[in-house]
Formats: structure tokens, sequence, C-alpha cells
């Protein structure tokens, strides 16, 4: 385990000799991309024909979405600790078969109380095969050797909108979206249950010693100053990277430009998040923990301040796009290596969901606020000064971050 300040060398390229599952890794690729692709951006595409088939609210069909993301974020502290204890792939295949369950009762929902249900349950499954119970399972097997490993399966998880989101839309315009949820619903099955089920079966390793610095277990860990300054400053950041993301089309339409070019502009910078994302194993190699926080914080918030102020011209704003995704897809591996950085591999998968929880929430609730904010504050450029703010005070709250060590024994 290497000093916080100082550059962490062996988690960027150490070579461990503890067995590390292949096949493992090739199917946590596969899964995330469809139970991303399925059970998140298949939402977004297929809403509005859900809207105008039903006659439901717009407000309550993204509330019950979200709503998923909260049960996501709380059920995600639990799947943390099942998976320190027994591996990840009881808990994944489970949350593969309800992944399955909840889409189908999505796409047969007869009002939308069951329409809800539907979501609450599809946030236990989010819990429970998203990226956190997957940077668990990589973690252990592959550490010290970690974030190369992160990296794979995060630029693998950067495809789900690519390929799910053409697909998804490919598939409503010759069926209903009941029916296409449905078609997806078996492909979710098909694919993420069985890699779950037999690809995950390696013998999961004793975790390995706490570093000497850490006295008291987790929970003095999760009680500790630096682990609610840690929290406190990723959600900050959660927030404000998810209403930027949310809000960068409403500003470029008010700034005149058409909704195609907006729309082109989001996904360039969807690009620069898996560009940013091939970075970071050389940034962890050369930057020491709190310097590299501070610094992809700070560059989200200098980002967000640059499209606040910056009317344009278009290309300007493109590549602003695509910095702040670079700066996106640094923040998510970022997020995935911040327990192993300052408090080894021990209890990560229960640390890193107690971290989770509350950015989760944070990126749930961004959209909402980002959009109820705009108005009140004169528009979308002065909304990206406040997201500016936040980012800016998130960067602030990381230089608690540092757990304290004891004085060297003379």
């Amino acid at each position: 385990m290497t000093t916080p300040d100082a550059p962490e060398r062996g988690a960027a390229t150490g070579t461990g000799d503890r067995s590390r599952p292949r096949a493992a890794l090739v199917a946590l690729c596969l899964t995330q991309v469809t139970s991303w692709g399925i059970v998140f951006y298949a939402f977004p595409v297929l809403n509005p024909q859900i809207i105008h088939a039903t006659g439901w609210p717009a407000a309550a069909t993204t509330a019950a979405f979200s709503a998923a993301l909260l049960v996501s974020a709380i059920a995600g502290i639990r799947v943390g600790r099942i998976i320190d204890h027994r591996g990840p792939r009881t808990v994944m295949t489970a949350g593969s078969v309800l992944g399955v369950l909840s889409i189908l009762i999505v796409a047969a929902a007869p009002n939308l109380a069951v329409f809800v249900a539907g979501w609450l349950l599809a946030g236990l499954s989010m819990a429970a095969t998203f990226y956190q119970p997957a940077f668990a399972a990589i973690t252990r097997w592959w550490a010290p050797d970690h974030i190369r490993a992160l990296t794979i399966v995060t630029l693998a998880g950067g495809l789900a909108s690519t390929v799910f989101a053409p697909t998804t839309a490919a598939l409503a315009e010759q069926l209903s979206w009941r029916a296409t949820y449905a078609v997806l619903a078996l492909v979710l099955a098909v694919v993420t249950v069985p890699a779950h089920a037999f690809a995950l079966k390696a013998p999961w390793p004793k975790a390995p010693p706490a570093p000497a610095h850490i006295t008291g277990g987790a929970d003095a860990v999760a009680r500790s100053r630096p682990f609610w300054m840690l929290a406190a400053a990723l959600t900050f950041s959660a927030f404000a990277v998810s209403a930027v993301v949310v809000a960068l089309v409403p500003l470029l339409l008010e700034r005149g430009y058409s909704t195609t070019a907006a729309a082109w502009a989001l996904g360039l910078g969807g690009a620069g998040q898996t560009l940013g994302r091939t970075l970071y194993a050389t940034l962890a190699r050369r930057t020491g923990t709190t310097t590299r926080t501070i610094a992809l914080i700070a560059l989200g918030a200098l980002t967000t301040a640059a499209l606040a102020l910056v009317p344009g011209p278009y290309a300007l704003l493109v590549a602003l796009s695509v910095a702040a995704g670079m700066v996106r897809g640094n923040l998510t591996l970022l997020q995935a290596t911040a327990i192993t950085d300052r408090w080894g591999t021990t209890h990560y998968g229960r640390l890193s969901g107690l971290l989770a929880a509350p950015t989760t929430a944070a990126s749930a609730l961004a959209p909402f606020a980002g959009a109820a904010l705009a108005a009140p504050l004169g528009g979308y450029p002065h909304l990206f000064g406040l997201l500016a703010l936040i980012a800016g005070l998130a960067a602030l709250v990381t230089f608690g971050t540092t757990p304290r060590r004891p004085a060297p024994k003379r």
C-alpha cells in the first residue's frame, strides 16, 4: 500500500500472483454492456412512447426511474458487504434474474403503480449488477493490478448506450414499447444470467490484511473524518457532473444551436469519456491519491465554468464537451479506486457501497434539481455557473480526505 501522496505504481502496473479468472473479466465486460444498456439506457429511448401510449405523466414515469436509482444507492451498501464475504457470483446472478423480472413487470404494467413497482425492483438489480459489484470483484481478484482491469470493464460499460440506444430505437419502430421491453428482457436473461452464474465461479480470495495505518476495521474507517469528507467531495462532484450531462443540450439550445448540433456535442462528449478512461492508468502512475483527486474534481469545475462562460463558436463548445467527458471518464475510475488507494482492499465491497450510496443518490436527483433551478437562476448558463461552484467546493473538500498515519517509531 502506498502513501496517499505517492504515485501508486503498484496499483497500475503490479504483478501480484493471485489467481485472476480471465473468463470473469470477459463476462463482466459483456454483462456491464448488456445490463446498463437494457436496465438503464433503454428507458430514455422508450419513455416518450410510454407516455404517449399510456397517458401517464412524464414526471411520474421519470420519477419511477429515478426511484430505481435511489433504491440502488441504498441496496448497494448491503450488496458490498455480501461480496466482501462471499464473492460476486451469487449476488450478481440473482441481480440478473431480478433485472429480467423487473423489466418484464415494467413491460406488462397495467397501471402506473405496477410500473413504479417494477422500477423499484429494477433498483435492486442495478445494485447487484452495475459497476459497484463488478468493481468489488475485480479489485479482490486483480489487486494490485486492478486499475488496468477496471479500465477494461468501464471501457466496455461505456459502449452500453452506443449499442443499446439505437437497438432499442430500432425495435421500438417495429414493436410497441411493451414488446420492445419484453425482447430486451429476453436478451438480458440470455446474456447476463449464465455469464454471472458460470464465469464467476473462481475461488474467492481471502481478504488481504488491512494496511498498517488502518486500525479498528471497516466500522472505524466508515466513521472517520477522511471517509466522510471523501464521500462529501464525490457527492458534490457527482451532482454537478450528472446535472451537466442532462443540461448540456438545453444549454446549447438556449444559445441558438439546433437540436442536432446539441445532440452531436453531447455524443462527442461521451466519446471523450471513453478516451479519458484509457488515460487513467498513466495518471495513477504519475500522481498521488490526493493530488489526483483534487485535480480531476477541479478540472470538472473548470470545464463546467467554461461551458457557462463561452457562448461559441460551436467547435469550441464541442471541444469543451469532449474535455468534460474525459474528466467524467476519469472520475468513474477515481471513485472505483478511492477506497483501495486510501484504505486497502480488505473491506472494499462494504466501504465502496457506503461511498457510492450518496453519489448515486446525487446523480439521481441532479437532473430534476438542474431543470428546476435553471429558470429561477435566469437560464442554463447561470445554472452551469452554479454547478461549477459546487464542483469547486468538492475540490476544496478533497483536501480533508487523506487518512492520518501514525508517526514512525524511532
